[in-house]
């Protein structure tokens, strides 16, 4: 009876901590796309039909994981976005932005680390 309340608890506790995880991970977002619509005013484009926002802390970086301007950004341009769901506004919140050469296909992330 004494050890199966000790087993029981440790065992409620890494669920309870695992189940935590899952749902902070639920709302991360990345993906792969092309700009098909940009406004550098007010730090908005769409990719893959889905509204992406930037502010002052996401990092904007080329092909090889080198930090670039903002400005650099045009449409018809490939892109990986890692970022959060906004619930709110329905729309993403970038935390990275990545300029890519053309579409990643499976075999190929390998050369490209930031892809997960």
């Amino acid at each position: 009876m004494i050890l199966n309340k000790k087993v029981t608890l440790p065992f409620f506790l890494v669920l309870l901590v695992s189940g935590l995880t899952f749902a902070a991970d639920k709302d991360i977002v990345r993906f792969q796309g092309v700009v098909m619509d940009l406004d550098l005013k007010k730090n908005v484009m769409v990719v893959n039909e889905r509204t992406i926002a930037w502010d002052q802390n996401t990092l904007i970086h080329n092909e090889k994981g080198s930090p670039i301007p903002v400005d650099k950004l045009t449409t018809k341009t490939w892109v990986y976005i890692e970022g959060v769901k906004d619930r709110a506004r329905t729309r993403v919140m970038a935390k990275k932005i990545y300029f890519l050469p053309k579409y990643i296909h499976g075999n190929e992330k390998h050369l490209y680390p930031f892809i997960k």
